[in-house]
């Protein structure tokens, strides 16, 4: 064969195909061989066959092609035999569908093999014994075993030729379909005495190209005297048997005559060709068939048998059992998922596909029509899609917050009696969307904070929840800027992003602000987020940081206030009012009054709630003019905070009285306004003399540092002193670091060595004693003066504070 294909259209006769396409091929090819061009056939775009993740329902078929989705070919997958696939049928094809989903649709591609001649002819035995009468008659007819060839068509058995024909001749006519009867007939008569043993060649010719042939040898004996042969009451006997009957069920009964009497008239019976070895048996004396093995319609429906009946003298006759195989219900529907989008997003619109399923049952007629359904109480549908394929689809909306998973139960029941179903459990998984803001636990929150916080203090902490799930439910808070007071709220408090705790961001005063609101959002991790909100009410507590203000009397520093009481005022008699006011609230401004100090303790009193100042002894004449009154005024808080005021009383009837005690007091508070402007004239000359003894440190510092860079290229070792109660004015001017100096004399007169040493260098100066000497005593004592004139000030100052 040349290995060329046929492909043809053909209009879709079933609504669920969309087309139909068939090839013819020629059986045995090698594999990767290219069946047809499938795209360019059914009209489909390359595009398409890739986007609708095409690929083929083989079925029951068997991988025999595969589809190359890049070029749109089928190409033969393993090597197709013809007669392992089809066996005697003709033509030979399978059948296969292309399935592409989105929208789904199914082309129905058959493929023909052809057959190739690559099988000759065999016999059932290679070689065959035959016994004939010499009183045989001429036209006596000996069935003979035909040949096998699995070719069909012009590859199959064309023809029988019989070599040598002195006395036999080969006549074949076709009973059936698939079966030819070959007799040999005696053409003329045998005479034993003569020819007791011969050989025959019987041969099979096929019509292949080359030809094929396949032969057997036939041993012919010669017996005496039996003339007549059995003879069949009927070349075809048809019988029918349900398929899975038990063993030893009866099929048909064959019954062959013969003419002759006695021993030579008994026929026995025996199967000669059959493809159903094993599954029947016959009774070699009664004919009756019956039922050996396992029936299957679902692989056979039908066999043909040839039975032969043979009397004692070897004369045979043949005839043909045709048994019908008969569908029985035993076949579950069997359930596949041919698609299957598992996770299925939760906003999916309705009449979205979840699964494509497809649903065989090998029994035949109305054992094979099935249908399908689903469990009920979910927000699926199943529907019929295409021949034997259903789809699952969204009914309702999803919403995996209510239910993230789904067991859905497909059910398959035949129309058979009694019915058989199956089914098959699918576990479907709903994937979240960001559907759900994030809510907090309330819309509103109050919080507590006492004033005079320190900066990044707690204050709160919010919460808020989201019902999605993974990142569409990871919740950070961010703070709304609004303005408070015309200040930004990102300058009051501040939030944790992860854990919602709100800070203060400043130390808060109750007195400038008593509360604020702020507004929090929750935002989610979602794409796009999603937020929610809520307000916190942050209210400042108050403390007791405020001391209480005295209103009344005024304390002013340029004139002199006095109350006049007169002489003759009887006990309880209202000398002032204390006026004094808290800014606190609540308990700490809560003002009490006590008398502290006064002249006469014993002439008046304080109201410790109103703060009035009452006389509580009757005004005598003993009584001095002047009268100073000192009056507590503390509120309630913890620690209480207190002012203190100075009341002045005259005790007189008349104004010219209280004139001339008024002057004394004039003259007191000149005396201690002088006394306060000597105290602050000392303070500035102290200090004044505190800065030049600095300034003179400073020099000398300097002076020093400037000795010692002539000391630099002095090599000696040093060995430190440190002189007690001297520092160095260094960094700080606290005179921390110390100075030191030695004198080391060497054992040469005329050479000495002076070390000075300081914190930034060491070095070791060599001079000449004397000179280095003066040096040393003249330091020493311009640093002894500046030692004590330093103590002196610094007591001097002590002493002034």
């Amino acid at each position: 064969m040349s290995g060329e294909t046929l492909a043809f259209f053909l209009l879709a006769v079933a609504c669920n195909v969309a087309a139909q396409v068939r090839y013819s091929i020629p059986e045995e090819m090698s594999k990767g061989s290219v069946v047809g061009n499938v795209a360019e056939d059914l009209g489909i775009d390359l595009k398409r066959l890739r986007s609708g993740r095409a690929r083929i329902i083989a079925g029951d078929s068997g991988p025999y092609v595969e589809l190359n989705t890049d070029k749109g070919t089928l190409a033969v997958s393993e090597r197709i035999d013809r007669e392992l696939l089809c066996k005697q049928t003709s033509p030979c094809s399978f059948s296969f569908e292309i399935l592409l989903e989105n929208p789904i649709q199914l082309f129905e591609v058959t493929v023909e093999i052809v057959d190739v001649n690559d099988h000759a002819p065999t016999f059932p035995k290679d070689e065959i014994n035959i016994e004939i009468r010499e009183n045989a008659p001429p036209g006596s007819r000996f069935v003979l075993e035909s040949a096998y060839d699995p070719d069909v068509g012009v590859n199959a058995i064309q023809g029988y030729n019989l070599k040598p024909t002195d006395n036999f001749v080969l006549k074949q006519d076709a009973r059936s379909e698939s079966n030819k009867n070959i007799e040999m007939i005696l053409q003329t008569p045998v005479d034993r005495e003569k020819t007791e043993d011969f050989a025959l060649f019987l041969t099979a010719n096929d019509g292949g190209n080359p030809p094929k042939a396949g032969s057997m040898k036939i041993n012919i004996k010669v017996l005496d005297v039996n003339d007549n042969a059995p003879v069949f009451s009927k070349n075809i006997y048809r019988a029918s048997v349900p398929e899975n009957s038990s063993k030893g069920t009866p099929v048909a009964t064959v019954h062959a005559s013969d003419a002759d009497k006695g021993v030579n008239g008994e026929v026995t019976y025996a199967f000669r060709q059959t493809d159903a070895h094993g599954l029947f048996q016959i009774n070699d004396k009664s004919g009756d068939v019956t039922v050996t093995g396992e029936l299957d319609f679902e692989k056979t429906n039908k066999y043909e048998i040839t039975i032969e009946a043979k009397d004692h003298g070897g004369h045979t006759d043949s005839c043909v059992l045709i048994v019908d195989i008969i569908d029985v219900n035993d076949n579950s529907p069997v359930i596949s998922l041919t698609s299957f989008t598992n996770p299925i997003s939760e906003d999916s619109p309705i009449g979205t596909t979840v699964a494509v399923i497809n649903i065989k049952d090998l029994d035949s007629g109305q054992n094979g029509q099935v249908s399908c359904s689903i469990s009920k109480n979910t927000p699926f549908i199943i529907k019929s899609s295409l021949k034997n394929y259903y789809t699952l689809l969204t009914e309702e909306t999803l919403d995996r917050e209510l239910l993230s998973e789904y067991n859905i139960t497909i059910i398959a029941t035949d129309e058979g009696s009694p019915a058989l179903s199956s089914n098959k459990t699918i576990h479907l998984r709903v994937s979240d969307v960001n559907d759900n803001p994030p809510a907090f636990e309330r819309t509103s929150y109050t919080a507590t904070l006492v004033e005079n916080n320190s900066p990044g203090v707690s204050i709160f902490t919010v919460r808020a929840s989201d019902t999605d799930c993974c990142q569409n439910s990871r919740v950070s808070y961010l703070l709304e800027e609004t303005e408070v007071n015309g200040a930004a709220s990102s300058s009051l408090v501040s939030i944790n992003a992860e854990t919602g705790v709100i800070y203060a961001a400043r130390s808060f005063d109750y007195e400038q602000l008593r509360s604020f609101k702020i507004n929090v959002r929750a935002q989610d991790g979602g794409s796009p987020p999603l937020s929610g909100n809520a307000t916190v009410h942050v209210l400042v507590l108050d403390q007791n940081d405020n001391a209480p203000q005295v209103l009344y009397p005024i304390q002013s520093g340029g004139s002199l206030v006095a109350e006049m009481v007169p002489r003759a005022a009887d006990v309880g008699y209202l000398v002032t009012k204390v006026v004094a006011v808290d800014v606190d609230s609540g308990q700490n401004a809560w003002l009490s009054y006590k008398l502290q100090k006064a002249t006469d303790r014993a002439l008046f009193e304080v109201g410790a709630q109103n703060g009035e100042i009452r006389t509580v002894r009757q005004v005598t004449d003993k009584d001095p003019v002047k009268q100073k009154l000192t009056v507590v005024v503390e509120d309630n808080g913890q620690p209480p905070r207190s002012a203190t005021v100075n009341v002045n009383v005259a005790v007189a009837d008349s104004f010219p009285e209280v004139l001339s005690e008024f002057t004394d007091f004039t003259h007191e508070k000149e005396k201690n306004e002088n006394l306060t402007f000597y105290l602050v004239l000392a303070l500035a000359a102290v200090s004044f003399l505190f800065i030049c003894c600095l300034v003179v440190i400073i020099s000398v510092k300097i002076y020093r540092w400037r000795q010692s860079r002539l000391f630099c290229q002095s090599n000696l070792p040093v060995i430190p002193y440190y002189p007690p109660h001297y520092a160095d004015t260094g960094r700080t001017g606290t005179l921390q670091q110390m100075y030191n100096y030695e004198v080391c004399m060497t054992t040469d007169s005329r050479k000495s060595d002076c070390k000075f040493s300081r914190p930034s260098s060491q070095g070791v100066l060599i001079m000449d004693p004397k000179e280095t000497l003066r040096r040393l005593q003249k330091e020493k004592d311009l640093l002894e003066d500046l030692d004590v004139s330093e103590e002196h000030t610094f007591i001097k100052y002590s002493v002034f504070w």
